[in-house]
């Protein structure tokens, strides 16, 4: 089982801060995304989750610049215990590159690359989207969330020496100019900025060497607990696709086989956005999947090995999963 993407609750807020400030109500929204309204109490959500609130953001706001909107309007608590660790930082450079290094406490669903040049930097963007395909609105957010964290933490306004996007231009270009005062550049190879060294090299006002190490201890000690959970729910994937087959995998039994109570493994799954029945589904899905396209047993058979009682229950969740029923899937597949 390979583990979702995840991203942080407070880069969902900033999402929905924004669309409440356009006149998109956060229930309204939820709903528009088709979320459960308790997801807002989850530290973190499925990329495919935030994915699925961009699309709807969009949607409901109807406005052109709404990723521009959401970048400017970040704040620290957007950028979980980095911000501090950034904070403290001796220069802007050092700042992005704890970025890099604590990236996943913020979200999964990117990476940023430094290419270094004689007198200026790109500063790449690699995003890594789930099953769901992006909404263009959140790269223009990530990059103009960095000009605008870039401010708050060097005190002063950093203008990039030029922008450039993968994706085509959304609105109109003042807005553009409004956020990055800079050239813009659209279908290119990669999205990034150009930043100058003399700016990313220059020390930061609130440089602390020993908040620093503070800042920097904490942020690697809730990597390594985000890191270990995410290793013991693979664990779990490996246990519940080895258990199917043997009757409908139990929270209680699988909590006994990671030698966890049920409700340590409830709530370190929540941290992840996810819950037990969630994990069974879509291992569910994957075997389904897997045993339908490439086995020529029937399917009455590769229900009742998958836990389900009768076969026209299997159907309607094969054609949840694919929006197919699995004999077309099947010939599909094969095809």
């Amino acid at each position: 089982m390979t583990l979702e993407a995840t991203v942080s609750i407070g880069w969902v807020n900033t999402v929905i801060d924004t669309a409440q400030r356009l006149g998109v109500e956060p229930d309204s929204l939820l709903r528009m995304a088709e979320l459960p309204a308790e997801s807002l109490s989850w530290p973190r959500w499925p990329i495919d989750f935030i994915t699925r609130l961009w699309h709807a953001a969009e949607r409901g706001t109807g406005d052109p610049g709404f990723g521009l909107k959401v970048g400017a309007g970040v704040r620290p608590a957007s950028m979980d215990v980095v911000a501090f660790a950034m904070q403290s930082a001796a220069t802007l450079r050092e700042a992005i590159a704890l970025v890099q290094k604590y990236q996943r406490l913020i979200s999964d669903g990117g990476r940023f690359q430094l290419l270094p040049g004689g007198r200026s930097t790109w500063l790449v963007y690699h995003p890594r989207q789930g099953r769901l395909a992006f909404s263009p609105h959140q790269i223009e957010a990530v990059l103009a969330a960095v000009v605008r964290f870039s401010d708050w933490i060097t005190g002063c306004g950093v203008r990039p020496l030029r922008v450039q996007f993968s994706q085509g231009r959304l609105g109109p270009l003042t807005g553009y100019r409004a956020v990055f005062a800079c050239p813009v550049e659209f279908e290119q190879a990669f999205s990034g900025l150009l930043l100058a060294n003399d700016v990313l090299d220059r020390p930061l006002p609130q440089a602390d060497p020993r908040l620093a190490v503070l800042h920097e201890r904490f942020s690697a000690g809730r990597l390594a607990a985000l890191e270990r959970d995410g290793a013991e729910l693979q664990n779990l994937g490996r246990w519940l696709s080895e258990r199917m087959g043997q009757g409908v995998p139990r929270r209680a039994e699988a909590a006994r086989a990671l030698g966890i109570s049920e409700r340590t493994l409830a709530r370190r799954l929540a941290a992840r956005g996810q819950t037990f029945q969630g994990l069974v589904d879509e291992t569910r899905r994957a075997l389904a999947l897997q045993a339908v396209a490439q086995s020529r047993r029937p399917l009455a058979d590769i229900a009742q090995f998958l836990g389900f009682a009768e076969v026209s229950t299997f159907y309607r969740a094969f054609r949840r999963w694919t929006g197919l029923p699995p004999a077309r899937w099947r010939r599909q597949a094969r095809g």
